[in-house]
């Protein structure tokens, strides 16, 4: 099997080798990455197959770091590997038996494997949606003046979201099972592996998931919270930085150079979603300040335009926010949230659609035509006439909470159903629903995104892994990822046709492909 690389790097070597276990025997799914000297916010991860073997090719001349990991293994310090045009470098490596860290679990893990308590339903429930538990609490001891602090932060940075849900009883609960479960004095055992119900959540993995190949770049910042990558037409990638981070980035995915722009608002912005336009603008979605942001290429600023709360709800996430942005052919600016808005950005004026009270996320078609996924009326997927403005909405068959909806090139809508654990299909032309359940005890699919070839791939929020569905033949194939808690919110492919996300958690922003699909 060979494993390609990734362009971001050049054409050139290649590195290749094995993974052996402890017993001397090929290790199967093991991540292998490579980093370049010169460009060493670049990452590119690969995975070893069934005979241990991982390939990297289209390396650009130089140096490399190359190093392995796995969920329980130990592995030693990286070594140097000298590519060379035309030429293959050779490392192998054997890994050593390690401990399985819970800060390596998924979520869904942690949910059963974790003791009960009164703060774990709130934790679980309204915490670990914008990142999991694994970097922020199962990596980092506190005790329960550490925890207090910590949840306080959030309570405050993430206000409009959290106010009115989590209440000050839900804190108190949850820094008490924080501290009991990750705390200085925690009886948890230091190994999920050392509870007889771990060996229950593990899942094996095929031979085709060991064909993925992820590019991973850096944030400057720490705590920048990437929400996801949309490539414009020069081909640089734009990053929100959710949360406080209030910024958002322009990445060259070449050199691996990230510029940064702020926005104007002071608080917690939350920017939910950064889209380029066609004109070379790019536009912003404010959960936080319930704003549209619009980035100038001239300028390189950016202008707020404030959308109207609900009286009395001022601040809060019900009472107006912007989730994800869409620009259609006429430039108006169509946002998901509280409620569904379209923006003129000529005369600066929003158009509110408030019977669509909670949308989670928009899409444009070819004529001009906005789809869009809520959960206020519940499991509903809608649209908006380009030609006549008109609304019309169709309920779900499952229920279950609804997240991103996409379109593929014959207008067929792509539903994410996160509640449900389910992948939507809806035909505009017949007005019929085709469901495809997803494998795996807690799919809860995510991100959304169609690759060239009409695939629908998905990020499962806890199960901490990207899967592939082939509407051909309902067939699922599930992929592990690279890092922990990966939470990816949006896949946006760009023209070479490589899948781009952000890692909030991870403070990474990045892309992945199948090998042999010659978009490397």
């Amino acid at each position: 099997m060979i494993l390609l690389a990734s362009v971001a790097y050049g054409a050139g070597g290649m590195v290749s080798g094995t993974v052996k276990d402890p017993s001397g025997a090929p290790m199967k799914a093991a991540f292998v990455r490579a980093r370049s000297a010169s460009k060493r916010r670049i990452t590119i991860s690969v995975l070893s197959d069934k005979q241990g073997q991982y390939r990297f090719e289209s390396l650009a001349p130089g140096q490399y770091e190359v190093w392995t990991s796995a969920i329980g293994y130990k592995s030693g310090p990286p070594v140097t590997v000298t590519v060379a045009e035309g030429k293959t470098a050779a490392s192998d490596f054997a890994l050593q038996k390690g401990m399985v860290r819970w800060s390596e679990l998924s979520n869904y893990q942690a949910g059963k494997l974790l003791p009960e308590g009164k703060g774990k339903a709130p934790l679980f429930g309204q915490c670990l949606i914008c990142h999991g538990f694994q970097s922020r609490m199962a990596a980092t001891r506190r005790d329960e003046e550490g925890w207090t602090r910590a949840v306080k932060f959030m309570q405050e940075s993430m206000h409009f979201n959290l106010g009115g849900r989590f209440t000050d009883q839900h804190a108190t609960e949850t820094v008490s099972y924080l501290n009991s479960t990750f705390g200085v004095d925690s009886e948890l055992p230091r190994s999920p592996e050392e509870l007889p119900e771990h060996k229950d959540t593990l899942r094996p993995w095929s031979d085709e998931a060991m064909k993925i190949v992820y590019v991973d770049y850096d944030l400057p910042k720490p705590n920048s919270f990437p929400f996801s990558g949309a490539p414009d037409k020069d081909g640089k990638v734009w990053i929100p930085e959710f949360g406080r981070a209030n910024r958002i980035g322009r990445l060259d995915p070449n050199s691996g150079e990230i510029q940064e722009f702020q926005v104007p608002f002071q608080g917690s912005a939350g920017v939910h979603s950064a889209i380029p336009a066609p004109d070379g603008t790019v536009w912003l979605a404010e959960q936080g300040s319930n704003r549209v942001g619009k980035w100038d290429p001239r300028t390189q600023a950016i202008t707020e335009f404030q959308a109207t709360y609900e009286l009395g709800k001022e601040g809060t996430l019900i009472g107006g926010s912007k989730h994800t942005s869409r620009v259609d052919s006429k430039g108006n600016v169509w946002s998901s949230g509280y409620p569904l808005t379209r923006l003129d950005p000529k005369t600066g004026k929003f158009t509110y659609y408030p019977e669509m009270k909670s949308t989670y996320s928009v899409a444009v078609d070819q004529d001009d035509t906005v789809w869009f996924a809520a959960n206020i009326p519940a499991n509903t997927i809608g649209k908006v006439d380009a030609k006549t403005g008109k609304l019309t909405t169709y309920v779900v068959p499952s229920k279950g909470y609804l997240r991103r909806i996409e379109l593929d090139a014959q207008g067929i809508v792509w539903i994410g159903e996160y509640g449900a654990g389910k992948i939507g299909r809806f035909d505009p032309k017949t007005e019929t629903f085709k469901e495809y359940a997803l494998p795996g005890p807690d799919p809860t699919p995510y991100s959304l995104g169609i690759d060239k070839n009409g695939h629908i791939w998905y990020s499962s929020h806890n199960m901490d892994v990207l899967g592939r569905l082939d509407p051909a033949t309902g067939q699922v194939t599930e992929y592990p990822v690279p890092y922990p808690e990966n939470t990816m919110k949006e896949f946006i492919m760009d023209s070479p046709g490589r899948m781009w996300w952000g890692s909030p958690p991870n403070n990474k922003v990045g892309y992945f492909t199948l090998a042999g699909d010659g978009n490397q």
